[in-house]
């Protein structure tokens, strides 16, 4: 039982998966704070530009 217990303790094949998992896992965290911090802004954003765009000529520009 020593044997499989020291076996498992030392075997290192899936640590390079954990890493990646745990490195994504922290930026998804990140950016959820992130998007929930500023989420308001950017709506305001959002509705900046679609005031804008509702105010812009609806004639073609013609160089002269």
């Amino acid at each position: 039982m020593k044997d499989l217990w020291k076996v498992l303790w030392s075997d290192e094949s899936g640590q390079g998966m954990v890493e990646y998992a745990l490195i994504i896992a922290l930026v998804a965290i990140g950016l959820i704070a992130v998007l929930v911090f500023m989420r308001n802004r950017t709506g305001d954003v959002y509705q900046a530009v679609a005031d804008s765009l509702k105010a812009a000529p609806t004639s073609p520009y013609v160089p002269k």
